[in-house]
């Protein structure tokens, strides 16, 4: 693995080559002035010279700063990628550890009572779950880096979506019903569905897994944003990410902190998923603070028509309602929440 370290040099050294280059060009420029005021006669020699010698050293310098852009970015990536190979790893050997672990003692153990037999499975299922979660992200990172497969776009209902997936998440997570909060208008988007449903369910996954541990709390909210479009915010109350390193997270392997003292499953790839697909839906994402306390909130403007029509049921919440913009529909009732299970996958 690359260590962070190892930056120094490379850029010690652009420094140094900068700093020669500079002395060179202020040399010459000193030089063929003073030489072209000495001898006048041979004015055209020196200002061949010095147009000639200003001109390669620029060039020199400049290839110099495009040089050492590139060495850093490589080492950069170089690095990203490293962290990945040790995130996968640790994706990959925990929950098949977990897995051999449950086989083996149900092996060893044939008169394991119903309930216990039925826990077991439980957990099996979500370490599987877990798997098949890190797989999807690899595959969608590879479909990504090629073009656009050319699947038909078809009008999609942005509102049940997003429900569907809340519901499905809050449920994975063990997480209870009122720390969840949805404000959706009916709306329909023209995609791609499985480009659109990544997109939201690495938001919601991201939001749920980065919540606060002792009193997680998960807004989701859908409205316009102006004609023929809408907007999806989806808000936690977790750490937060520092405003110098709101665009970095979009990169590709890269996730906050050290793999060597990770508090949070991830592959560094969501994010990245999450932006390639709004922007080849022409849309755009960002990243602020979540308002009134902290957390943060990922907006989402999409391309989208609001429809007429009663807004999806919503669960109710503890929170103080969000501000709501010009035509939002009021949120209706609670759905019934689904079965809680324990926490355990991504």
């Amino acid at each position: 693995m690359v260590e962070r370290g190892s930056l120094r040099w490379p850029i010690l050294l652009g420094v140094v080559m900068f700093i020669v280059l500079v002395a060179l060009l202020a040399g010459w420029v000193v030089l063929s002035v003073y030489g072209l005021l000495a001898d006048s006669r041979r004015a055209v020699v020196y200002v061949v010279l010095l147009s000639a010698g200003a001109a390669l050293l620029t060039l020199a310098i400049v290839g110099t700063a495009i040089y050492l852009t590139l060495t850093v970015k490589a080492i950069n990536l170089s690095q990203r990628q490293s962290n990945f190979i040790d995130s996968v790893t640790h994706e990959l050997k925990s929950p098949i550890a977990s897995l051999k672990l449950y086989l083996q003692t149900l092996h060893r153990r044939p008169q394991m009572t119903p309930q216990e037999r039925q826990t077991f499975v439980r957990d099996m299922l979500e370490d599987v779950e877990r798997l098949d979660q890190l797989i999807n992200h690899l595959l969608d990172a590879a479909r990504l880096q090629r073009q656009p497969s050319g699947a038909a776009s078809e009008p999609i209902r942005l509102d049940r979506l997003v429900q569907q997936w809340a519901e499905q998440l809050r449920t994975q997570y063990g997480v209870a019903p009122d720390a969840l909060h949805l404000a959706l208008v009916p709306a329909e988007v023209q995609a791609v569905r499985g480009d659109l449903e990544l997109v939201v369910r690495n938001l919601l996954d991201n939001a749920f897994k980065y919540a606060s541990e002792e009193q997680p709390q998960v807004e989701v909210t859908l409205a316009p944003a102006g004609p023929q479009r809408i907007v999806l915010l989806v808000s936690d109350n977790g750490r937060g990410i520092p405003p110098g390193l709101r665009q970095s997270v979009f990169g590709r392997f890269v996730r906050l902190g050290s793999e060597l003292i990770r508090d949070r499953p991830g592959t560094g790839l969501g994010l990245y998923l999450v932006r390639t697909v709004v922007n080849r839906l022409g849309g755009s994402i960002r990243i602020r603070d979540r308002s009134g306390g902290p957390g943060t909130t990922f907006e989402v403007e999409l391309a989208g028509t609001v429809l007429h029509e009663g807004p999806a049921p919503t669960p109710a919440s503890p929170w103080p309602a969000p501000e709501r913009r010009s035509g939002q529909a009021e949120p209706s009732a609670e759905p019934q929440p689904a079965q809680r299970t324990s926490q355990t996958g991504e």
